[in-house]
């Protein structure tokens, strides 16, 4: 423990000396669990229960539309072990509060509801909300984690009406789930969307971590969007920031008014070395247990009340470690690590089908590894080793300069021995900004539609959907979207008409690794084995497979070179006709594209890259080509 740890009072400090509200008869504590504003009905009446976190507060009430905003009528009592809490009849669902937590040095801070599920557009007061929604009766289960296409959407972005006057909203993006339904997408993964400060913000700056951001439309809008989606298939998973909170806007900054010798965060965040993160000083002390509760009731919040399929967890690197760093034990955090491993167990335990995504971005095969292993117990994670070495293969300007071999090594990279534990991407939100762009922009700057950009960056797609693993992609990304992403520049959706060759390529793709036609089971399987690498030629191929056969074998042929070949003789797993499921060198994506033949092809030739029979194939420049066969 620190020295600044040990100036904190403990959080059951008593509270006898502290000077009372003037309210008229003293409070009782509340009878109802739970955090934050809660609405009941019962025997005994009608109204809301209010309960916060606040140990070192003189005295805590609430200030709410029923009462005139007094500071003085509606107190709350102590419960002796740090919260406060009352039960008010006649306040209800829509009324708006804040809480005025009254120190010992006689100050009142009028504070936000930290458990507070909605934010008014106007005066930043809390709304109280029954979390009560009509979900219909709509069959719905959530995809097989072998099966899932993600894409990653920002919600102002995404779809925008007014194109940039205000942002986008959770109904803007229900407006769209029949084209992502019609691309193959079975899954959507939303970027932050609780409380942030203004209007327009990338989500990683969250100021309410329970309060779903109203210029979105608020929590009744976001739970539309989830049944929406569950009534077309479509699985959704949210983003959360447990790494840091803030630092604008933030009312859980000394939100009781203590922080030790004047420094520091208070209650909610570490107060010594371990504040730092590269967001800002507000990482939250996972060491606290009603700062561990928070954060984990907020977890199953959005996997039980909104019955999200799962949660991405943003920079989990600097949740368990002070500086994001593997094999720094000096500046581990245990604390956090437990935190991680607590709420993915109970997951497991409630809702085992739901899934923890990390992005932790350090090839570190312990967030992914089993509890009872020690892991922390995520059930995949983002994958650096596959997205840095496939940017690179398609970014470099010269054919020479990419490396086939770090090709081969990101195809077959996974976490304990598990394909799919690991997410695979050529663009995400932090991939195509923070100095980066676009891959058709990165690889012609100012010229994202050229022939080059378009034959290159949808052979990393290529990559992408038919490498091992849960495949993603970033929203516009199908539409061949330029420059680099913003959160106040929406997706231009006159691309979809401009490119909608590129966007029939991602189309077909999908649907390929989704085995739509029952033709590509290999595919959605484990099994992989780039049987050929030519680095000379540039030229790339691997073996997929499920249970093997007929319409589950799948060999992938990539050219990373500018040139073609009519017949290029190859290894294959099985003799007979070999047919050609997709050519990405087709003039139906592309006008100028040469549309080389890639004929059906019959094994009937010996032994070849440790296969045990050989074809011809053609292959045309910067092209993909997806083989497998009827019997």
């Amino acid at each position: 423990m620190s020295n600044l740890d040990a100036a904190a009072p403990p959080a059951d400090a008593p509270f006898a000396s502290a000077p009372a509200l003037d309210a008229g008869a003293a409070p009782r504590p509340s009878r109802h669990a739970g955090m934050g504003a809660i609405v009941y009905a019962d025997d005994v009446g009608a109204g809301v229960a209010f309960r916060v976190w606040a140990p070192n507060a003189a005295g805590v009430s609430v200030a709410g539309s029923w009462n005139g905003f007094s500071g003085d009528a509606t107190p709350l009592a102590s419960e002796g072990n740090g919260c406060w809490s009352a039960d008010v009849e006649g306040v209800k669902a829509g009324d708006e509060y804040k809480f005025d937590v009254h120190t010992a040095q006689g100050d009142v801070l009028r504070r936000r509801d930290p458990y507070a599920g909605e934010i008014g557009l106007t005066g930043r007061n809390c709304v109280v909300v029954d979390p009560a929604f009509d979900w219909g009766d709509a069959p719905y289960a959530t995809p097989q984690w072998n099966e899932l296409v993600i894409y990653e959407l920002h919600v102002g972005t995404f779809n925008d009406p007014e194109n940039g006057g205000r942002p986008g909203t959770f109904d803007s993006v229900v407006a769209r789930l029949p084209y992502l339904a019609d691309l193959g997408v079975n899954c959507i993964e939303i970027m932050p969307s609780v409380e942030f400060a203004g209007d327009f913000s990338w989500g990683y700056n969250p100021a309410d971590i329970f309060a779903i951001e109203s210029a979105y439309g608020g929590p009744a809008a976001l739970k539309r969007l989830v049944r929406a989606a569950h009534e077309r298939g479509i699985a959704v998973v949210f983003d959360v920031v447990y790494n840091h909170f803030g630092p604008s806007d933030l009312d859980l900054w000394r939100f009781d008014g203590w922080a030790p010798g004047g420094e520091g965060g208070g209650i909610y965040f570490y107060n010594d070395q371990r504040s730092p993160t590269p967001w800002g000083h507000t990482r939250p002390d996972y060491g606290r247990e009603e700062v561990r509760r928070f954060i984990h009731d907020n977890a199953m919040r959005w996997l039980e009340e909104f019955r999200f399929d799962g949660l991405r967890w943003d920079a989990t690197a600097y949740i368990r470690n002070v500086n994001g760093n593997n094999d720094d034990r000096a500046h581990d955090l245990a604390d956090g690590w437990e935190l991680m491993r607590t709420i993915t167990r109970s997951t497991d335990q409630r809702q085992p089908w739901k899934l923890h995504i990390a992005e932790d971005l350090r090839g570190n095969g312990w967030i992914v590894r089993a509890h009872e292993l020690g892991g922390a117990g995520f059930d995949t994670q983002w994958d650096s080793e596959f997205v840095h070495p496939v940017r690179r293969a398609v970014i470099e300007t010269n054919d020479w300069q990419r490396s086939m071999e770090a090709v081969r090594r990101a195809v077959e990279h996974r976490y304990e021995g598990d394909a799919f534990k690991r997410v695979i991407y050529s663009e995400s939100h932090d991939e195509v900004a923070n100095g980066h762009a676009r891959v058709p922009e990165e690889i012609w700057p100012g010229q994202a539609g050229s022939w080059y950009s378009r034959k290159r960056s949808t052979l990393a797609a290529a990559l992408v959907f038919t490498s091992p693993g849960v495949p993603m992609l970033f929203q516009g990304q199908e539409i061949l979207e330029d420059r680099w992403f913003k959160d106040d520049d929406p997706i231009d959706w006159t691309r979809l008409e401009t490119f909608a060759g590129v966007h029939a390529l991602y189309r077909d793709l999908i649907r390929l690794r989704r085995d739509w036609w029952d033709t590509t089971r290999g595919l959605r399987g484990e099994g992989v084995h780039v049987h050929h690498v030519n680095d000379a030629d540039k030229l790339i191929a691997f073996h997929r497979w499920s249970a093997g056969g007929p319409r589950d074998d799948v060999v992938v042929v990539l050219n990373f070179a500018d040139r073609s070949y009519d017949g290029y003789r190859l290894g294959l797993p099985r003799a007979g006709e070999w047919k050609v499921r997709l050519n990405s060198d087709w003039r139906g994506y592309g006008e100028d594209y040469a549309d080389t033949p890639s004929f059906h092809t019959r094994a009937d030739g010996g032994p070849m890259h440790d296969m045990p029979h050989s074809a011809p194939v053609g292959i045309g420049p910067y092209t993909c080509i997806i083989l497998s066969q009827d019997e």
